[in-house]
């Protein structure tokens, strides 16, 4: 479970990467609105996060702390 459920931190990587790549998501974005990067480069860009974000959440499957019985 979470660490808000079981009170001890998961090691598992999709907890901290997928919320990183929402704020890349976001900044991409912003970066974009304010000509510091290309529109190409967020037409790129944004496809490419939300590829990456999906193959996380679908790599949770695999997930340890989603098999720790309840306490």
């Amino acid at each position: 479970m979470h660490e808000g459920m079981m009170g001890a931190m998961c090691k598992c990587p999709h907890h901290k990467v997928v919320p990183g790549l929402v704020v890349l998501f976001g900044l991409l974005f912003l970066l974009g609105a304010l000509g510091m990067v290309s529109q190409q480069t967020v037409s790129i860009g944004w496809p490419i996060l939300v590829i990456l974000a999906g193959l996380m959440h679908w790599s949770k499957g695999m997930c340890k702390c989603d098999r720790m019985p309840m306490k």
